[in-house]
């Protein structure tokens, strides 16, 4: 008896987890920004850290986007309004999340999180865009980033690859951090058609 029901469990799990497989597999693009109050965008830039009276933010700029009517422009003073000497900006679900609400997306299946960005003058530096990393009882299941990355006036496409990360629960959707010792006189910098895929 004790193996008929071994048998049975066994067999349940891997329907399960073929299951999934199927589901990972199927996975379909997710967006976090594509234009300005577009219907398909998820999360929301309320995560504001460091010096975060240096950031000025638009979603609604007509400058030169990359895909679609609008970019995401975004000015670092960096003048060190709260004496930390860096800022950045969290996209989170629901608002305002630091760990502390139930919340997030499960976004199991997903291989990478792609994104374009340019600076205004070419030579700006970010010292990390990343994804998850939110800690806390209702934290992020899992982080990547790449970083430092050097812009340019021209648009580059950036990949984080996602394989192998638990992807079940993210609230941080998408984050960037600059520091003022790598942008002393502040910067200006553009982010467009973030997703994942």
């Amino acid at each position: 008896m004790k193996r008929r029901i071994y048998f049975l469990a066994a067999s349940a799990l891997l329907s399960v987890g073929l299951t999934m497989g199927a589901y990972a597999d199927d996975f379909k693009p997710f967006s976090v920004y594509t234009d300005a109050k577009s219907p398909d965008n998820h999360y929301d830039p309320s995560g504001w850290m460091g010096d975060y009276s240096d950031i000025g933010m638009s979603q609604e700029s007509f400058d030169n986007p990359h895909g679609g009517s609008t970019a995401i422009k975004i000015t670092y003073r960096a003048k060190k309004s709260q004496g930390v000497g860096w800022a950045g900006v969290y996209w989170q679900n629901p608002s305002n999340n630091w760990g502390t609400k139930a919340g997030g997306y499960d976004l199991t299946g997903a291989k990478k999180l792609t994104f374009w960005v340019r600076g205004e003058k070419g030579g700006e530096r970010i010292e990390e865009f990343k994804l998850g990393g939110i800690t806390g009882e209702y934290g992020d299941s899992d982080v990547a980033g790449l970083g430092p990355i050097q812009l340019t006036q021209e648009w580059q496409e950036l990949v984080i690859d996602l394989d192998g990360k638990d992807l079940s629960s993210i609230s941080g959707g998408f984050c960037w951090v600059a520091s003022a010792d790598a942008n002393p006189d502040g910067m200006v910098f553009y982010l467009d058609d973030i997703k994942y895929e």
